[in-house]
């Protein structure tokens, strides 16, 4: 579900910013507006970032073979962090040098009504795919707060789109000003104020995604709910006494690897013990869906023969 979900959050985004990225541009030629050439530039980034999650989709759907024995699930977080590094930051490196360059150089805008009306019809495209990556994430995100969200989502696209359409709205509000303010004051530094701004933007954003899919490159495990869960599941299942630890990792987003040891007393029969396991890995699958592989090792209860 949670695949699905993300394909349809990115494929709105790319079709939004595909379109909003062509309009900017023609409104950056008619205006000479940098704020809107930075945003033109963003746009494309995003439509750029838009293909590399699809491309990490694929990427992880390959089937696992001896080099890589649990798949390629990790592609999703691979690609994702790409686009934080290497789209974002340039996205945020270009606008701040367009920006300075304003400042330092102002130039007249041609034509600001033309700027405001194309902003103001891609606010609505953003709006458009904002709320589809929202209604998308909302099933994963549960009671918690989206920043939570954001913060321990196993999925990295649906973040990336959330975050990357805020930042596109928050961005063609900034626009708007420094265009809004050029007109109303006569002063075309506020438009490279306003590219300026969109560039410390662009790069707080990229910093956060940058940092939160490191986390899951090198490996998160389960979040406290399934941890608690699974642990219930196993001290539940009949014959075992006791979990005596385990380690949770998600081999990507829709698969989480599980390994435990489990107590069971002295005189369990063999043939109990591989009930035993099979029932107590039911059990945890039951609980955690994405738990889908699972290694349980039995060892005697030491507290009962010790």
């Amino acid at each position: 579900m949670s695949t699905a979900g993300s394909t349809r959050a990115i494929v709105a985004a790319l079709a939004a910013n595909a379109g909003i990225a062509v309009a900017k541009f023609v409104g950056f030629l008619i205006t000479g507006s940098s704020s809107m050439l930075a945003e033109a530039v963003h746009s494309v980034a995003d439509t750029s970032n838009q293909a590399l999650l699809l491309f990490g989709q694929r990427q992880a759907r390959r089937e696992a073979d001896a080099l890589h024995p649990f798949g390629y699930g990790r592609s999703r977080y691979f690609y994702s962090f790409v686009v934080a590094l290497v789209l974002f930051t340039l996205g945020s490196v270009f606008a701040l040098y367009e920006g300075y360059h304003k400042i330092s150089h102002p130039a007249e805008l041609t034509s600001p009504l033309v700027a405001v009306v194309i902003l103001v019809v891609a606010i609505l495209l953003e709006s458009y795919s904002f709320r589809t990556a929202m209604v998308e994430s909302r099933p994963l995100k549960g009671d918690g707060s989206w920043w939570r969200f954001i913060r321990t989502s196993r999925n990295p696209e649906l973040p990336v789109v959330l975050l990357e359409d805020t930042g596109a709205l928050i961005g063609l509000v900034l626009a708007l000003a420094g265009v809004g303010l050029t007109v109303l004051t006569g002063n075309p530094v506020w438009d490279g104020i306003g590219t300026a701004a969109i560039g410390v933007l662009l790069g707080v954003i990229a910093v956060i995604l940058m940092v939160e899919m490191h986390s899951l490159l090198i490996g998160e495990g389960a979040t406290s709910a399934e941890d608690q869960a699974i642990r219930q599941a196993l001290e539940q299942t009949e014959h075992v006494d006791r979990l005596i630890h385990i380690r949770t990792q998600y081999l990507g987003p829709d698969e989480l690897l599980v390994a435990a040891k489990i107590a069971l007393a002295p005189t369990t029969e063999l043939s109990t013990v591989a009930a035993t396991i099979n029932a107590a890995e039911a059990a945890v699958r039951a609980a955690v869906p994405a738990a889908r592989v699972i290694y349980l090792e039995p060892d005697l209860d030491r507290a009962l023969t010790g």
